[in-house]
């Protein structure tokens, strides 16, 4: 089993963000998919990764779905900065990193997994970052962010295990972009060769490139943008 039934409706979580949208757009033109319910805290039904009471309220408006991509992610804003070092780490900003990046992906599997079908190929995909993997950390630094994407990917791991005995042929994986031209990397891009640095579009076709070939063998498992395991 590698692809998906000719009809299916998909769920994308962060649906305005740069990934999130050209996911969307590139679902949009699969003539299998016959919905994108497309959520943010933008949307018509509103999805709040910091309030579980709105993404129960969103996945009670999906009957069934057979793909929900979490595309959502935070490194910098008002708030929070990435840590250089020890000495930078701030309780309130490592609990907001926290907070998107790990525990608001996690109540998304919470409140999604069960719409999924009992049979058939199924997929959860989140969104987190090769920064995430403890074994390939060289580099230090970012604290906070490598923290919850590490978090994250465990999250993913475990529920990956517990789908098993529910739903055969459910897959659940982290997932890693790439480097994207999004608002995210734009403050971090100036180190970046310019073909390592993908376009959205080309971010969302390789994403949808392996997330078509998951079979169950594979979840639980991280995966890059070229279908390459990460370590965790």
């Amino acid at each position: 089993m590698t692809g998906f039934p000719d009809r299916f409706e998909a769920v994308v979580v962060g649906a305005t963000g740069g990934i999130g949208a050209a996911l969307c757009e590139r679902l949009g033109y699969d003539p299998r998919v016959i919905r994108v319910h497309r959520f943010s805290r933008r949307s018509a039904v509103p999805l709040d990764l910091t309030d579980e009471a709105s993404i129960a309220a969103a996945a009670l408006t999906v009957d069934a779905t057979r793909l929900v991509i979490v595309a959502t992610g935070l490194l910098q804003d008002a708030e929070v900065t990435p840590e250089k070092r020890l000495a930078d780490l701030d309780p309130a900003r490592l609990a907001r990193s926290f907070q998107i990046n790990a525990i608001g992906p996690a109540l998304v599997l919470k409140h999604f997994a069960p719409r999924l079908p009992r049979e058939g190929k199924a997929v959860l995909a989140v969104l987190t970052a090769r920064v995430g993997s403890i074994s390939d950390n060289r580099l230090g630094g970012w604290y906070g962010y490598r923290a919850a994407k590490a978090a994250a990917n465990q999250l993913v791991r475990t529920t990956a295990i517990e789908l098993t005995a529910r739903r055969r042929d459910a897959i659940c994986v982290a997932l890693h972009p790439g480097t994207v031209d999004t608002p995210l990397s734009a403050p971090f891009q100036k180190g970046v060769l310019p073909d390592k640095l993908f376009t959205p579009a080309f971010a969302a076709e390789r994403l949808l490139s392996v997330i078509e070939t998951l079979t169950p063998a594979q979840t639980g498992h991280f995966l890059a943008w070229d279908g390459q395991e990460i370590p965790f």
